[in-house]
Parts: structure tokens; sequence; C-alpha cells
């Protein structure tokens, strides 16, 4: 095992789970690498010196350019609001760096566009974070469907809802500002609609109604001016897969009282699934054609038989959380830095998802359906 050095651009919630996962993975899979956190980035002063004092960074600055040109790093970390991701990531690729980046990757699919060819010209690796998919109920989901467990699939239902955007005063930010990209469907829309390829297979056509609830925010925390919002707070996707079925996709942030509403339900000929993220170690599992009076869900717990969950706990029934799942995503991504097969999603995966999204939006606005280009 030789170490690689890791940098990580921003210290919130998003910056905190990677550098959570970069600390654990070693002591969990048998990677080749073992990541050492050499440097932070953020700039605001109080925020970058408790990262580098509680997570253990060897250093810190204010600039992410110093960080990117670090010949210590071989892994950048972009945790900061989309709208910059594009100039940090292909500065970290153009100085040889594998690139590890949050979702969605960039504001357009063209931006994304721009990231991908750039990370394949250089032959660098790249991780997109859509952790949700590392779940192994997940993963023995997408098997069961390829297996042909459901039959021929017949339908899709999925959801991302959230409240955190509910009320009117939360204040305008980076999440509303339109030269960001769309809101709910490109912040947690991107986390379905990536769930549903992850299962499904690409999506062909889409069409989008959004809308927006909020109509003004106030310009800062207890501000009486307010902005008008122009971005949607909730999306409502009818889609067309590639694989012939159709389906529903719904991506709303003012979803009063849901926390991490993340599910989908999912129609076969021969059965169906449904899972949520709230109850993220059940999958529940319907076969079709059973004795009557004995008809129902069966829920399938995950376990050690779940790999890699026997990795974390050889005990079923004690549960993966959200940071397993991120430190699942970073063992995927070490792997392949090594020479191993990625797994992904990378920088070409995030570009396809965006295409959705910035279909979707297009859709939206022209009223009518349009194939994914």
């Amino acid at each position: 095992m030789r170490d690689i050095g890791v940098g990580i651009i921003g210290t919130g919630f998003m910056g905190k789970a990677h550098a959570f996962a970069y600390r654990a993975v070693s002591g969990i899979f048998p990677v080749s690498l073992r990541p050492v956190l050499r440097m932070v980035a953020d700039n605001n002063p109080d925020a970058r010196r408790a990262a580098h004092r509680q997570l253990g960074f060897e250093r810190e600055t204010a600039d992410w350019t110093v960080l990117v040109r670090d010949p210590g790093l071989e892994i950048v970390s972009i945790t900061t609001p989309n709208v910059v991701h594009r100039e940090m990531a292909l500065a970290a690729i153009a100085a040889g760096k594998h690139v590890h980046c949050e979702k969605p990757i960039a504001p357009s699919a063209a931006d994304a566009h721009a990231m991908m060819m750039a990370a394949e010209a250089k032959a660098v690796r790249t991780q997109v974070g859509y952790n949700y998919i590392k779940n192994p109920l997940l993963v023995l989901a997408r098997d069961m469907i390829a297996a042909g467990e459901l039959g021929e699939i017949t339908g899709f239902r999925g959801i991302h809802a959230e409240d955190y955007m509910a009320s009117p005063d939360v204040p305008y930010s980076w999440r509303v500002d339109p030269s960001g990209g769309g809101g709910a469907v490109a912040d947690l829309g991107s986390h379905i609609v990536g769930m549903a390829r992850f299962l499904l297979g690409p999506i062909a056509s889409v069409n989008a109604d959004l809308e927006t609830i909020v109509k003004t925010r106030p310009v800062a925390p207890g501000a009486s001016e307010r902005r008008k919002v122009k971005v949607d707070d909730i999306a409502r996707l009818t889609v067309r897969f590639a694989r012939g079925c159709g389906g529903q996709i719904e991506a709303n942030w003012v979803a009063t009282g849901r926390t991490m509403d993340l599910g989908f339900e999912l129609y076969g000929t021969k059965g169906s699934l449904a899972f949520t993220q709230e109850r993220l170690n059940e999958l529940l599992f319907y076969r079709a054609g059973g004795p009557k009076g004995l008809k129902g869900f069966q829920k399938i717990e995950a376990g050690p038989e779940h790999y890699p969950y026997g990795l974390f706990c050889v005990a079923p029934g004690h549960q993966l959380g959200f940071n397993d799942l991120k430190t699942i995503e970073v063992a995927d991504f070490l792997d392949a830095i090594a020479g191993g097969e990625p797994k992904g999603p990378d920088f070409r995966e995030a570009w396809e998802i965006q295409k959705v999204i910035d279909t979707a939006i297009r859709s939206s606005r022209e009223r009518r359906w349009l194939d994914i280009a």
C-alpha cells in the first residue's frame, strides 16, 4: 500500500464527507492506495482552519489554485458550488490530477462535456459524487433487473424530495442563481435521474414541467429586500427509456416534512421493487404469481452477503449510513486510479445525466417532448 496525496476544495457538508471517506477507506477496503489529506482550500478562514485542525489536513490555503498545482497531490476533490466546478476541474486536470467532483459537475451539459473531454484526453481518472447508487442493495436491484427477475420492465416512478428550500425566508443564494443551471431539477433531480439510469439504462426522451413555488427570496438572512427567483422548486418529468418502458421522475426541494425522500418503485411483468433512501438498508421485492392470501412485498435487508456491507460490519441488521456510501465511492475511485476497472460514475456519466437535466429545462420552456441530444 502506497500513500497518495489528496487535496479537498471546500469545507462544507460535502467537503467533510469527502475527508471522512478518504480517512476511513484504507482501514476498511483492501485498497493499494492509502489516501493522505495533504491540503484543504477554502476562502473562509474560520472554516478552513477548523478543517485543518479537526479533519487532519497537513496544510491549508485560501487559494484553490495553490492546491491544484501542488506536486504532492495526485487527487483533487471539488466540493464547491457547481458554478465553479468547471474552472477548478480543468485546472486540476491540466496539472495531471485525478478529480473527484460533487454533482452536478457543471451548470450545463456543454460545460460537463468540456470537463469530460479534458479528463479523457489527459487520461486521468474521474469520480462524481452520486454516492447513493453505491448502496449494495441498489447494486442488487440492478443485478435482479439484468437477470430478468422482474421480467419485462413496464414502468418506473422515482422521486427525490426534501424541504430545505420550503420556507420563503430561506435567502437567495447560489442554489437559486440561474447562472448555476437549474434549481431542484439539477440539485436533486440529477440524483434520481442518475439512479434511474443506473437501474434501467439511458433515458431517450423527456417531457417536463418545472414550477417555481417561492417567487422571491430575501437577498440576505433577515433582509426585507427580496430578489426574484428564476429557477424551479419542483420538476416533474415524464420520461421514455431507451429500453422501451416509460416512467415519471420528480425533484422537489419544497416538499414540507421530507428530509431525504430519494427512492423509486419499479414494475415488471414478473414482479416489482421499491426503495427509499430513508430506509436505505431495505429493498422491497414483490414476486408476481404467489399463492393467494400470501401475496405481498418481501423485505430484503442489507447484510454481509451484499458486498461490501461485510467489510463494514459482520452482522446483518446493523446498517450502513451516508458516510459509508461515500467511503464505497472513494474505494471505487482509488481502485480505478490503481488500474482496476472503473465503476464510476465518472465525468462521462455525469455528462449524460446533465444532458437529461438540460433537456428537461428546455422541454418545460417549450412545452413539448424532446429527445435527449
